[in-house]
């Protein structure tokens, strides 16, 4: 038999421009002056070449999203999280490593030196090493791997010796510009002398900006049956600062770098899928009122769509790599040129330290647009894993829970993506990545008090769940939320409240098995 028309019946399963502003905060740089056009431009694509749908296709889609009835058998296609796109689940370290199944032949090399490109370490300029400098001279980490741990989600240290790499604070202070082409943007700035991240390392001569610190406190909650789970309630603080004391208002957001799995294809969902989703006023009066993020994007000097990291600031994966190349390894991109990453003009040394920018090397910039393509690409393209006992009863029986007391409300179980021109791996799948990709107010618990463009300081995108439970496997360390406060899935769900309070608060009010059934379905996705 012929596989194609198999595959196809598989897949279907339907029956920039530099900121006028300062550069210290690359991740918020926006234009002072946009095009009076860009202020109804936030749902277009541009970074896609979509093949619009047929009202046939539209019909089929509508079926196979809607939500099951029966809880007795897996779904059709559940077991293949990422449509054709997933990869067979290599237990251990690997996990979150590999590249998509379908993936032409011919794309593959690109998808390895993108792998190089990741995991490579940056060194200080001048250096004999000259297609590697640049670095720094205030940083976060050496490679992007050493925060995204084995393509995995970063961690809090536990003491004051423990590695701070793949965690870092971000910062801001209320005010500055409104921006009107942003429907309810929260206006905020970097801190005048720190920036907008707070870099905790430095090359050998300049110094450090800080020292994160974080102590914790343990909190215990009784569950319904007697049973007990602890929480540790993080406090952050920015420790021996070494250029003064931060801004009086100073608001600081820790965060913990996420898992990089199935980011293109979240990057292809349709907004108009996504907006769907909104319910702002809560209309349907069932306590969840998802919103959009709105984001300026410097690589379309356009507002649009955000979706990628924990409040949802980036439109795109090739922007969320050139914020990271900048803010966290202080590398020059095209997108965010500016050699000294975002060290601010109070920081006069690393202002005017030597660059690895050079004439006829790398087109004048430290980390070139080849180089910054090739990053994106392997980013685009890191698969995620097969699921696990879907079929096993007790999965299938807290699966009906997840749905019954609404945790599918937020982590919407699926999407079919975009039939693309130029990206076959992420065209037309069926996917289950769990998430809305809207912006929810998860109460004071998880508030960090910090507005990120219309995001306030109470709401943080869905997290996608495909993944979670591998999490462990892949870094050594469980790690969840935002910043890694919650050591186990029984507390990153203790952790909810505001618009998942009641489902929050169903949780603690199962009987213990059923609670195990839960956590055992989550532990299959």
């Amino acid at each position: 038999m012929n596989p194609a028309p198999l595959l196809w019946l598989c897949l279907l399963a339907l029956g920039a421009t530099a900121s006028a502003e300062t550069p210290a905060d690359a991740v918020r740089a926006v234009p002072v002056a946009p095009d009076a056009a860009a202020a109804t431009a936030w749902q277009t694509e541009p970074h896609l070449s979509v093949i619009p749908r047929t009202e046939a296709e539209r019909a089929r889609i509508a079926k196979v999203l809607a939500p099951p009835t029966d809880f007795s058998a897996p779904e059709p296609f559940e077991t293949k999280p990422a449509g054709a796109a997933t990869t067979r689940l290599m237990p251990g370290t690997e996990a979150f490593s590999q590249f998509s199944p379908n993936m032409p032949v011919d794309r593959e090399m690109d998808f390895k030196i993108g792998n190089g490109i990741f995991r490579k370490l940056w060194v200080g300029a001048p250096s004999s090493t000259r297609g590697s400098d640049g670095l720094g001279p205030l940083y976060n980490a050496r490679a992007c791997q050493n925060c995204h741990i084995k393509d995995g989600r970063g961690h809090m240290p536990d003491g004051p010796d423990d590695s701070r790499v793949s965690a870092f604070l971000r910062l801001s202070i209320p005010g500055g510009p409104d921006r009107p082409e942003i429907p309810g943007y929260i206006p905020t700035q970097p801190d005048p002398v720190y920036g907008g991240q707070l870099q905790d390392l430095a090359l050998e001569g300049y110094l450090a900006e800080a020292r994160m610190g974080v102590s914790w406190t343990e909190m215990p909650v009784t569950l319904a049956d007697g049973s007990v789970v602890s929480l540790r309630r993080p406090a952050y603080a920015v420790e021996a600062p070494a250029y003064g004391p931060p801004h009086p208002a100073l608001q600081v957001s820790p965060r913990v770098a996420p898992q990089m799995i199935g980011l293109g294809l979240i990057e292809a969902v349709p907004v108009a899928d996504i907006v769907a989703g909104a319910d702002p006023e809560d209309a349907d009066g069932d306590g969840i009122s998802g919103r959009e993020q709105i984001v300026w994007s410097s690589q379309f000097d356009r507002p649009m769509l955000g979706r990628f990291g924990h409040k949802a600031g980036n439109a795109t994966i090739l922007e969320q790599s050139a914020s990271a190349f900048s803010g966290d390894m202080g590398l020059s991109t095209p997108l965010f040129d500016s050699p000294s990453g975002e060290c601010t003009d109070a920081q006069t040394d690393c202002r005017s330290a030597p660059s690895g920018q050079e004439p006829g090397i790398r087109d004048g910039l430290e980390v070139d647009g080849a180089s910054l393509d090739l990053v994106n690409f392997y980013s685009r393209n890191l698969a995620v894993p097969e699921r696990r006992g879907a079929d096993d009863p007790r999965v299938l029986r807290g699966k009906e829970i997840a749905y019954t007391i609404g945790c599918t409300a937020c982590h919407r179980p699926k999407f079919v993506t975009h039939r693309l021109k130029d990206q076959p791996e992420q065209s037309f799948q069926l996917i289950w990545p769990y998430t809305d990709l809207l912006l929810h107010d998860m109460g004071e618990g998880l508030a960090d008090g910090r507005p990120e463009s219309r995001a306030d300081g109470r709401e943080w995108r869905t997290a996608p769940l495909w993944g979670i439970a591998l999490n462990g496997k892949v870094t050594g360390v469980e790690s969840y939320l935002h910043d890694g406060r919650a050591r186990s899935l029984i507390e990153a769900v203790l952790w909810h409240g505001g618009e998942a309070q009641a489902a929050r608060d169903a949780v603690v009010n199962l009987p213990a098995e059923d609670r195990k059934a839960l956590i055992a379905w989550l532990e299959s996705l």
